[in-house]
Formats: structure tokens, sequence, C-alpha cells
């Protein structure tokens, strides 16, 4: 402990009185967990509410310079601390009132941040349903204290190097924001035919032929058809029957072009298709289905639609599902099939990416489509860029919505309009893409990175702060011991809260009880 310092309880320190009860006024400033900044720790959006729309929580009366802690988990790092525009506001139960005797509500705003505060805490949450730690858990946790003059100091350093810092954290989110423009920019570009010259505008430069989509296409329906007969014959075979003659094949349904009046021109040799044109589509197994008495069964990973984000896999947590070996077989992702979220928020309709044989062995749940292509001269990585980016649109427009969710059909995904450039062009595109996002992806990985590195330093000037190493001692500053004395004293001379009365009819119903 640095001289003239001293250790004590945040109860010491504190005033245990914080008024509760219903808001005084029919509209007010409601502040809780979401009010606060985690990264800032300030409160940056307060809620104006009326009374009689109040949240069972909204109970306590803050004033200018109370400290704010949430009790719960995960945001026991919530911190903030009370300016003078939300005077009179009220906080939710959720948080932890800190309100300071005699010593600078900054030092302790500032304590509650560190490291080894946010860890204690956490270390002693409780309850299953709704886990949070006890106030007398915050209450207790020692914490050290500086003479006044020298916590004044040590805060206005805190706040000159913390704007420093911040400043730089911005600076980094703006550049972040900027590369998430620029990647939507490339995605953009790629799908509209102006990433890379055309294999139109090259075949006349170099004087050659090429093969435009719309043959491309033929083939896809060509081999669209043979996969569908292909499939008939061993659903005839395995039921035991035999065709006599051809007729069973006038059955299939040929697929219907899009409509290209209501979609935007295209490059030359480009062509329009739609999803269930080029690709066959399945749904994936039910959780929690019923299954016949015997029926044998194996644990197999499978693809929920948090792992299936938008141009990535999140492979990380993958959980297991019963399934037999029949559905095993049917559902096994192969490489290159393009995976779609069926729904979820409005914003995950549509989101996806491509299964590269990540796992030996997966499958997909029924919230996750999956789309096999009918021609391997169709990039699936081109075409679930066109799904993330222009199909976000049409998902949102042909989604349906429920109270709490969206999704969308198979049929509706099948119509999905997606643009089919030559072949050779779509791996131009693909392969120009990629360069571009690796560069993009190694720069938001140096950008991760310093964030981390601003937070182990907003740390270290904590640490060295609180350690007395961060601004000069001054031998001629009162001892903290002489203010925590003041603080007992004063505490002492206080006088008691009268204890409540039980009303008669309380009393009567605790005699009853007995």
């Amino acid at each position: 402990m640095p001289s003239g310092w001293a250790s004590t309880a945040i109860d010491e320190v504190t005033d245990r009185d914080v008024d509760q009860g219903a808001p005084y006024s029919d509209t007010f400033t409601y502040l809780d967990i979401g009010c606060v900044d985690n990264a800032r720790k300030q409160i940056v959006a307060p809620k104006v509410v009326r009374k009689s729309e109040a949240p069972s929580r909204a109970r306590q009366r803050l004033r200018v310079g109370d400290v704010l802690v949430s009790m719960t988990r995960p945001n026991l790092n919530a911190v903030a601390l009370v300016p003078t525009s939300l005077q009179a506001s009220i906080g939710s139960t959720g948080f932890h009132v800190l309100r300071c005797k005699l010593i600078n509500p900054k030092w302790l705003h500032f304590l509650v941040q560190t490291t080894g505060f946010v860890e204690a805490m956490s270390s002693l949450v409780q309850g299953a349903l709704y886990p949070a730690v006890r106030p007398k858990d915050i209450r207790s946790y020692r914490i050290p204290i500086a003479p006044l003059p020298e916590q004044k100091r040590i805060v206005a350093e805190l706040e000159k190097q913390f704007t420093r810092l911040d400043a730089g954290v911005a600076a980094l989110k703006r550049l972040q924001t900027h590369l998430k423009r620029y990647r939507a920019s490339v995605l953009k570009a790629a799908c509209e035919g102006k990433l890379v010259p055309t294999e139109a505008e090259l075949a006349r430069k170099e004087g050659r032929d090429y093969e435009p989509a719309d043959k491309l296409l033929k083939r896809i329906l060509k081999e669209r058809r043979a996969k569908w007969e292909a499939d008939q014959l061993a659903k005839m075979k395995a039921a035991g029957k035999t065709p006599k003659d051809d007729r069973w094949k006038a059955k299939y349904v040929e697929p219907s072009l899009p409509n290209v009046a209501t979609l935007p021109r295209l490059p030359e040799g480009w062509t329009w298709a739609t999803l269930s044109l080029i690709a066959e589509l399945k749904g994936g197994i039910t959780k929690g289905q019923k299954r016949a008495s015997g029926e044998r069964v194996r644990l197999v990973p499978y693809l929920r639609v948090a792992n299936v984000q938008r141009g990535r896999l999140s492979l990380a947590i993958l959980k297991q599902i019963e399934a037999t070996e029949d559905e095993i077989a049917e559902l096994k992702l192969v490489r290159g099939d393009v995976l779609f979220n069926e729904g979820g928020d409005r914003d995950k309709l549509g989101r996806g990416w491509v299964w590269q044989d990540e796992l030996e062995e997966c499958i997909h749940q029924n919230h996750v489509f999956r789309a096999r292509l009918f021609h391997a001269r169709v990039n699936p990585k081109f075409v679930s860029w066109y799904g993330n980016s222009f199909g976000q649109k049409y998902f949102v427009t042909e989604g349906k919505q429920t109270t709490n969710l969206a999704s969308i059909n198979m049929t509706k995904l099948g119509a999905l309009p997606v643009p089919l450039p030559p072949a050779t062009e779509q791996e131009r595109i693909v392969a120009e893409v990629e360069s571009r996002l690796s560069i993009l992806d190694a720069a938001e990985a140096i950008i991760v990175s310093n964030f981390k590195r601003a937070e182990r330093l907003r740390q270290s000037i904590l640490k060295r702060a609180f350690e007395g190493k961060l601004v000069p001692q001054d031998p001629t500053d009162e001892p903290a011991s002489v203010l925590l004395e003041r603080i007992r004293s004063s505490a002492a001379n206080r006088p008691d809260k009268p204890a409540k009365r039980r009303s008669p009819k309380s009393k009567s119903k605790t005699a009853a009880a007995i």
C-alpha cells in the first residue's frame, strides 16, 4: 500500500440508503443495463418512459455521482457514473448503486472497472434462472483509498490518458466500418459484373469465341433432369418396381425461368436463373422428433443457425443429434453445398456460406437449407456471395414475419433470382474476390488485435493508478486513514432510521400463523 493510503470495504465509503419506490413524475428517464456502453463505461442511451408503462425494475432514484454496477452475468463489466444531465433519473434494480461518502465518486467508478473487481464478482455469482452477484458481496469487496487530493490527481490523469485511448479506439471503429463498407462494395461489384473484365469483353479483345451463360444454363437443366430421372429409378428399384416404358418420365416438371422484366439488366454473356434451376434444395433434420420403438440411431454432428454465419461457418460450438443411418446418408453435407438459414431474426434470413468438408461427417438442422448445385461449372461461392448481398433484400421482402421470428420456406428460397455469369468468368470473379477479402480479413484481424491491446493498456493504466504509480505523491496530503476516521465518525453520529411499524393487519396474520 502506498504511503498515506488505506484499505477498506466498499460498504464503509458508500451510503446504503438509496431511495426506492415508484417514480415521482408521469414521465421520467430510466436507466438499465442496455443504456450503458460497456467499452466506454458511460451511459449513452437513456430511456424516457411513462410511469404507467414503467418496468417493475424501475425502482431506484438516482443522484449525480452515483456509481452504477451491474449485478447480472454476463454484464458485470457494465458500470457507469450518473452525470449531471441525468439527475433524478430512475435506475433499474439490476444495478447496485454505490453512493460515495466523502471520497471522489470517479475514484470508485474507475476502480470497479478493474479486472480484479470484475473477476472477483464473477466468482461470486449465484442463481440459475437469474445469475447475479449479491449486493452484500459487492459492498464487502475491499478497495484502496488514496488521500483526497491524490484521488483528484489520479482521476485527472486517468481521464487524460483514457481520452487519448478512447480516441484511438474510436479511430479503429471507424476503420472497421470503412472495411465493412468496402467488403460490401466488392461483393456488389462482383455480382454486377463490374469487378473483373467480362468474358464477352475478353473474347472480343482476344478474337475468340466463348460460351455464354445461357448455354451453360441449358447444360445445367439437362443435368437437373438427369438427376431427377436417376432419383426416380432408385426409388422404384427400392420399392421393387421396374418401369415397363418411359411414360414415367412425363411426370418431370419443367422449371420456370425468372421474370427478367422485373430484374436488373445483366452484363453481356450473363443470364438470369433461379436457385431451384441450378441447385437441388433440401431441408434438414428436426430436433426432438418422435422415434419408433427400437429404431436404431446414433449421434452425429449437425449445423444450427448459429453455425451458419454470413460468409463464414462458425464451428467452435458444434452440437450433436440422434439420427438414423438413412437420415445421415440423405442429409450428409458434401463439399460445395451452399447453406442458407431458414429463419430467426429478420437479418438472419438466407444468411449462409459454403460447406468445404470441414468435418468428415456432418448433417444440418431443418432451420438450415442445403442447396446442392447440379453442375460443377457453377461456383458455389459466387452463389453464396450473391445470396448474402443482393439476396438479402429478396429474403426480407419474401420472408414471413411472426411475433418474434422471421422465416422463409423452401419454395421462396428456390425462387431466389440468381445471376449466372459464364463459367470461366465466375472463376475469375471468385479469385479476385478472395484476393481482396483476404487483405480485408488480415486488416480486420489487426484491428481486433489492437482492440484487445487497447483493453490491456486500459487495465495496465488502472493497475498503476491503484498501486499509486500513475502520478507523484505529495507527503503533505492528509492521509487516507484520517479521511476514513471522518467517514466512520459521520456514520456513528447519524441517527438510526426508525424501524417500520407493522400494520395491525400484518400482526393479526402473524398471530394467526403462529
